[in-house]
C-alpha cells in the first residue's frame, strides 16, 4: 500500500477521520490531497453576501459591523447577535447563551464564518456557526496559516468547516508531499510545459496568487484528461479484439425490399449515418455507436434498416424500449411501414420477409410464449419489447444486433444481461434524441463511436414554443386553453402533460411501480418549498368540467392497464380522442402527425431534455406544431431561464450544452445519472474540449505501445485508483 492509501485516521485521528469519510467520502491520503478548494478569496476581499441561497452549508469572509447581547424575557439565558457585512449586505449571526464570545467577537474584525444559511423574520442567518478570525497581529496563527496566500475554502460539510479542512490539508501535504507520484509520461509534461503533480498538488491548496492556482489547476486538469482517457483508450483496445459475427446485408433481401416500398427518399444525413452502421455491422469486432440524433430527425428508420440488414444476414435484432407505450408504438409502426416483410409465415406474408415480435412484462401467458417460442427458434427476426427482454428465461438464436432507444433510460447491468444472450457479443447500436449530461460527456471523451443526424426529413413541420406564466398573467393561461380549442376545431389534436399521476392515495402501500413505466420528471424545480405539482386525473377532471368542456378528454400515465394503455393510444392515433392528459409516457417515440399543440404544466419541474423531447411530440405532420410552457415561477428564477432557453431553440444538441452546465456531467464513468456529484473535479467536458481530445490522441497512442502500461507504473496506479471496482466493471461491460 502506498502512502497516499493510508487510512486518514493514522494523519488526522479517528474522530475527525469519521466526519471526513462520512460527511465527504474522504477516506485516505489520496482523498484528502485531490479535494480541491471550491474557490479563494483574497485577505481583504469580503464574501458577497446577497449571493447566499438558504439551506446551502456556506464559508464566508466578512467584517463584523455590530455585536448585542440579548437577554430572554422571564428566563435565564441569552442571545448573542452579531451582524456581519461585505460592505453592501449583511448577514446576521446568532448564539445562544454564548455571551462569553462578546469578548472574541469585536466591530472591524475579519473572519470566516461557516454554518447552514437559514431565514428568521426574513432575514438570513447563520445559527451558532464555526468561525476563524482572522487578526491581523504579527504571531497570530490564523494570519501565519494564511499570509501572503489566497484564503482556500474547501467543499464541507456542517461537522468539519473548510478552516479545519484546511488543516488537516496542511497535515498531508507536510508529511506526504514528497511521496506523490508521477502518473504523466516525462515527454507529455515537456510538450505541454505541465507542472510536475507534487508541485501542482501543493500551489492548488496554498497559492500565492491567481497565476499559480491556475498553473496548478492546468496540471491537474490534464492528469483527469489523460489518465480517464488512457482508461477509454484500453477498453476500446479490448472492444478491438472480441470476435463478432460480421452482419452484412445480402442483395435482393428484406433490407432491398423494405427499401423500395418507402414512400421517400432518405436523407443526406440519414445515407451517410447507415452507411456508417453497415460498415461496422460488416466487421468482425462488435459495433459500439451511439446515434443521436434530434426529434424526427428519422432515428427509428436507420434502426429499422440496420436490424433488416442483421435479419438478411441470418442473424436477430432486438429494440429495448424504456416504456411499454413505446415498445407498442415501435411495434405498431414498424409492423405498419414492413408490411407483409413483417408477417412471414402467415397468411399473405411475403416470402422474404421475416417477423416482428413484441415482449413486454404484462403480456398475456398465451402472448409471451408465443413471441418467445419465436424468438428462441429464429422465427422473429426483430423482436421489441422493454425490461422483460432481460430476463433469464428470454433466449433468442442468433442474437447479432442490440438496439437500446433511450440509453439513458436503462442501467449497464440491463443492456450487458441483453447483450449476453448472443453466443458471440452482438453488435450494439444505442440512439438518444437529446444526449442527456452523462451522455454528452462521455461523447466529448470518445468513449463511443458516434453518429449524428442533425436533418430533419421533409415534410416536418416547425415548432413554435412560448413560456406562459400562470401566475403573473393568468389570461395567458386562459389563452392557451383557448388555443387547444382552436386547433381541436381545425381537425386536430393536443396534448396535456403534467408531473404527477394523481392517483398515489389508491396505490397500494408498498407497492412499486413496474420497471416497464419510469415516470419520474428530470428534476430542474427550485428548491423553495411549493404547492405539489399538478396530476393528470386532477387536471382532466377539471379541464373536461371547464375551458375544455364538450371535447373528448382522454388520460395516459403508466399505472393503467396495458390494454388500456394501447386501446387510448389506437383511439389517439385514429383520432377518436382530442386531447390527451398524459405523464412523461408519451415523452418519446409517439408519433401522432394530426397532433399540433402541446400545453406542458409546471414545465419548470422538468429538465431541460425532457422539455425538447416532450414537444417533439407534435409538429410531425404537415401541420405547425405549437408548444406552450405554463409556469408559476417568477421571471427572475433559474427555472423561468430554463424554459427561456427551451423557447429560444430548437436545436436539441445547444439545449444539451444548456442542460450539462446547470447540472454537471455526472459520474462520467460510473453508473450514475446526471444530477449526482461529478468524478471530474477540475476538467469540465464543456470548457476543456481541446484539452480532452489531446489527451485522447497521446492516450491511444500510449496503449497501443503499451496495452499494460508496463513501463508506467505511476500511470497504472493513478488508474486503478481512478477504476474502484465498480468502475473497472463498468468498463468492461459498456
Amino acid at each position: 500500500m502506498g502512502a497516499l492509501d493510508e487510512p486518514l485516521k493514522d494523519l488526522v485521528g479517528d474522530r475527525t477521520a469519521k466526519v471526513l469519510a462520512d460527511s465527504l467520502k474522504l477516506r485516505t491520503v489520496g482523498d484528502l490531497l485531490h479535494h480541491y478548494p471550491r474557490r479563494y478569496v483574497e485577505r481583504g476581499q469580503l464574501t458577497s453576501l446577497d449571493e447566499l441561497e438558504v439551506d446551502e452549508h456556506v464559508t464566508v469572509l466578512a467584517r463584523i459591523e455590530k455585536v448585542t447581547l440579548i437577554p430572554f424575557r422571564g428566563r435565564k439565558g441569552d442571545r448573542l447577535e452579531v451582524v456581519v457585512t461585505d460592505g453592501r449586505s449583511r448577514l446576521s449571526l446568532v448564539f445562544f447563551n454564548q455571551g462569553w464570545r462578546q469578548k472574541e467577537l469585536k466591530p472591524g474584525q475579519q473572519g470566516l464564518f461557516a454554518g447552514k444559511v437559514g431565514l428568521f423574520n426574513r432575514t438570513r442567518q447563520l445559527a451558532s456557526p464555526d468561525y476563524q478570525l482572522i487578526d491581523e497581529e504579527e504571531g497570530s496563527s490564523a494570519a501565519k496559516q494564511f499570509a501572503g496566500r489566497l484564503i482556500p475554502v474547501y467543499p464541507a460539510s456542517a461537522q468539519l468547516p473548510s478552516w479545519k479542512l484546511s488543516l488537516c490539508v496542511e497535515l498531508a501535504l507536510t508529511k506526504h508531499l514528497g511521496e506523490v507520484g508521477e502518473p504523466l509520461p516525462a515527454e507529455l509534461r515537456a510538450e505541454h510545459d505541465l507542472i510536475p503533480l507534487p508541485e501542482a498538488l501543493e500551489l492548488i491548496h496554498r497559492p500565492r496568487n491567481q497565476e499559480e492556482k491556475e498553473r496548478a489547476q492546468n496540471r491537474l486538469r490534464w492528469d483527469e484528461a489523460f489518465v480517464l482517457q488512457v482508461a477509454l483508450a484500453q477498453r476500446r483496445a479490448a472492444d478491438s479484439a472480441l470476435p463478432a459475427v460480421p452482419r452484412r446485408a445480402v442483395p435482393g433481401g428484406v433490407l432491398d425490399a423494405f427499401d423500395a416500398r418507402l414512400p421517400f427518399t432518405l436523407t443526406d444525413g440519414q445515407q451517410k449515418v447507415c452507411a456508417e452502421i453497415f460498415a461496422d455491422l460488416a466487421t468482425e469486432h462488435p459495433m459500439h455507436r451511439l446515434l443521436q440524433g434530434e426529434v424526427g430527425s428519422g432515428k427509428t428508420l436507420v434502426a429499422l434498416r440496420a436490424m433488416l440488414a442483421v435479419v438478411d444476414s441470418g442473424g436477430q435484432a432486438v429494440l429495448l424500449a424504456p416504456t411499454e407505450v413505446l415498445a407498442q408504438q415501435h411495434h405498431r409502426s414498424i409492423v405498419e411501414m414492413m408490411g407483409d416483410l413483417a408477417e412471414a409465415g402467415m397468411i399473405g406474408g411475403s416470402e422474404i420477409g421475416t417477423r416482428v415480435a413484441l415482449l413486454t412484462g404484462s403480456m398475456g401467458a398465451a402472448a409471451r410464449r408465443g413471441a418467445m417460442l419465436d424468438m428462441a427458434s429464429g422465427k422473429a427476426g426483430i423482436t421489441i419489447g422493454t425490461h422483460a427482454l432481460i430476463e433469464d428465461k428470454v433466449q433468442f438464436a442468433d442474437l447479432g444486433l442490440v438496439v437500446v432507444d433511450e440509453q439513458h433510460r436503462f442501467g449497464v447491468e440491463q443492456r450487458d444481461a441483453l447483450r449476453a444472450k448472443g453466443e458471440q457479443p452482438p453488435h450494439l447500436l444505442v440512439m438518444t434524441a437529446t444526449p442527456i449530461p452523462r451522455t454528452v460527456a462521455m461523447t466529448v471523451f470518445g468513449d463511443l463511436e458516434t453518429s449524428v443526424l442533425d436533418q430533419l426529413p421533409s415534410g416536418r413541420s416547425p415548432i413554435s414554443t412560448h413560456v406562459v406564466p400562470a401566475l403573473e398573467k393568468p389570461n395567458f393561461l386562459t389563452r392557451a386553453w383557448e388555443r387547444v380549442r382552436e386547433e381541436v376545431g381545425k381537425g386536430h389534436q393536443a396534448y396535456v402533460v403534467c408531473p404527477r399521476i394523481g392517483d398515489e392515495d389508491e396505490q397500494p402501500k408498498g407497492k412499486k411501480k413496474r420497471k416497464d413505466d419510469p415516470e419520474e420528471v428530470d428534476g430542474g424545480a427550485d428548491s423553495e418549498e411549493r404547492r405539489p405539482p399538478l396530476a393528470v386525473v386532477e387536471t382532466a377532471e377539471k379541464l373536461a368540467k371547464g375551458p375544455l368542456t364538450g371535447l373528448r378528454v382522454e388520460i395516459l400515465h403508466g399505472r393503467l392497464a396495458p390494454d388500456a394503455k394501447d386501446d387510448v393510444m389506437r383511439r389517439f392515433a385514429a383520432g377518436e380522442v382530442d386531447v390527451l392528459v398524459a405523464t412523461t409516457v408519451i415523452e418519446v417515440g409517439v408519433n401522432v402527425p394530426n397532433s399540433t399543440v402541446m400545453v406542458i404544466m409546471d414545465a419548470d419541474r422538468f429538465g431541460v431534455s425532457q422539455l425538447h423531447q416532450l414537444r417533439g411530440r407534435v409538429g410531425r405532420g404537415s401541420a405547425a406544431g405549437l408548444c406552450l410552457l405554463v409556469s408559476d415561477m417568477p421571471a427572475a428564477s433559474a427555472a423561468r431561464a430554463r424554459l427561456d432557453a427551451v423557447a429560444g431553440t430548437l436545436d436539441g444538441f445547444a439545449l444539451s450544452r444548456i442542460d450539462l452546465e446547470q447540472r454537471r456531467e455526472g459520474d462520467v464513468l460510473g453508473q450514475a445519472q446526471s444530477g449526482v456529484k461529478s468524478s471530474l473535479k477540475v476538467l469540465s467536458v464543456l470548457d476543456d474540449e481541446d484539452v480532452i481530445a489531446t489527451a485522447r490522441a497521446e492516450a491511444t497512442r500510449l496503449v497501443a505501445a503499451d496495452p499494460e502500461l508496463a513501463a508506467h507504473p505511476e500511470l497504472r496506479t493513478a488508474l486503478e485508483s481512478l477504476l474502484d471496482a465498480d468502475r473497472a466493471e463498468y468498463l468492461e461491460k459498456g
